[in-house]
């Protein structure tokens, strides 16, 4: 079992904090998200507590869990946050927090977009390109606002993650080459309506070797110096996220202590603020997709365990291979054997794990897919036009909804009918 301080056995039933994972499925159904408050916050004050002592901004990331319950958690927390749209900052708002602690990344912003982050007074823009620096500057000085900047530089360091979610190479579309970096700084310099104070860079997600982290901040340092010796005040480090987390039993989550540990001897006496985005090493572990098993199928040699969940629901498997450990929520004491678990979805695709060992389960048993946090309602649809799942919030003995389930009418919302 992947470890995880909230998620644990009460007499042999898997439980969520105080709760077992069958009384939730009993009164809310499957398939549903379950995250604990506990473990979120856990987490997040592991940053805090490593980055006392430093100037620094916990910037979480929105993009890997947005649900308002959560960002309200972690605003009560004291965090920032990380944005990548308009809707995004529009949810951090909603959820109480403080625009002046956000930070808008991004590859491609709108005009739109940009003008709403603007009229907010949020934090800085992390820019990735001349013609972006140039159109923040051109609403910026229509609206008579002054947008801090930071440019996200490429280093050209290979994350050693899924090439899906490695962003640091010349390949990718992410950032502004390093060594063109000065250039742009000095273009962004002289532009009206722009404060140009900080440098920014993010090599990828699901990073357990922070060697690639730590190399990607010694060129990012390089620069900082550089730019201040040319004239440029640079204020803030913002060094992105992307520690990873154990989505097997036996693997071993990244060490924000560590890191953090490192990165401070090197900014020993740059009197700078290091600002961190981390999403999935705070959510990923706190939460679960749980599901039913609906049947058992068998196909010549092949055994499949059909549940109710998803691809829709819970995409990573099919989008990038993923792994996913998967329980039953009951415990069993049967010899292991080979199935695929899947969903109903009309996709081959539609599977959770192949040709995995677990213990026989039937129809009415309830699964726990684990390390399910992070990038899962987020990324989740109504294909094949299914409600998506309710999300749920743990807290000691008490369960919140944190979002509802979808209806049918849920799913037509908004079309209209042409004659």
């Amino acid at each position: 079992m992947v470890s995880g301080e909230s998620f644990s056995r009460i007499e042999g039933e898997l439980a969520c904090e105080e709760v077992p994972l069958k009384h939730i499925a009993e009164r809310y159904g499957t398939p549903c998200y379950v995250y604990s408050a506990a473990a979120i916050t856990q987490r997040f004050q592991r940053y805090k507590e490593a980055l006392a002592g430093l100037s620094h901004r916990i910037c979480y990331s929105v993009k890997a869990n947005s649900n308002l319950s959560i960002l309200k958690l972690l605003a009560a927390e004291g965090a920032g946050f990380d944005i990548v749209s308009g809707g995004e900052l529009y949810r951090v708002m909603a959820a109480g927090g403080d625009p002046a602690s956000v930070v808008f990344s991004g590859v491609g912003k709108t005009e739109d977009e940009i003008r709403f982050a603007l009229e907010r007074s949020i934090h800085s823009f992390n820019c990735e390109s001349v013609p972006e620096l140039e159109t923040i500057s051109r609403l910026a000085s229509m609206m008579g606002k002054q947008a801090s900047v930071a440019l996200r530089i490429n280093p050209d360091v290979n994350a050693v993650t899924h090439p899906y979610i490695s962003t640091g190479l010349r390949e990718h579309k992410f950032g502004i080459d390093i060594k063109s970096a000065p250039g742009v700084y000095d273009v962004a310099s002289r532009l009206p309506g722009l404060r140009v104070e900080g440098v920014s860079c993010h090599i990828g997600s699901q990073i357990v070797d922070i060697g690639p982290l730590l190399e990607a901040a010694d060129r990012a340092i390089e620069l900082v110096r550089n730019l201040r010796s040319s004239g440029i005040d640079i204020r803030y480090l913002d060094l992105g996220g992307g520690l990873g987390v154990a989505y097997r039993s036996g693997e071993h989550s990244a060490d924000p202590s560590s890191l953090v540990t490192s990165i401070k001897r090197k900014l020993d006496g740059l009197d700078l603020t290091l600002m961190l985005e981390p999403g999935r090493s705070i959510v990923a572990e706190a939460g679960v997709l749980l599901v039913r098993v609906l049947l058992v199928k068998t196909n010549g040699a092949k055994k499949f365990v059909i549940v109710d969940g998803a691809l829709n629901d819970l995409i990573r498997p099919a989008l990038y291979q993923a792994y996913h450990e998967i329980e039953p929520v009951a415990i069993q004491r049967e010899a292991e054997e080979a199935v695929d678990v899947v969903g109903p979805v009309c996709e081959t695709g539609d599977f959770f794990a192949r040709g995995r060992e677990m213990q026989p389960v039937q129809a009415g048993d309830l699964l726990a897919i684990r390390t399910a946090g992070a990038y899962g309602f987020v990324l989740s649809s109504n294909y094949n036009s299914r409600p998506r799942p309710p999300e749920l919030l743990v807290s000691g003995k008490t369960v919140s909804v944190a979002r509802a389930r979808e209806t049918y009418a849920d799913l037509i919302r908004g079309e209209g009918s042409c004659a």
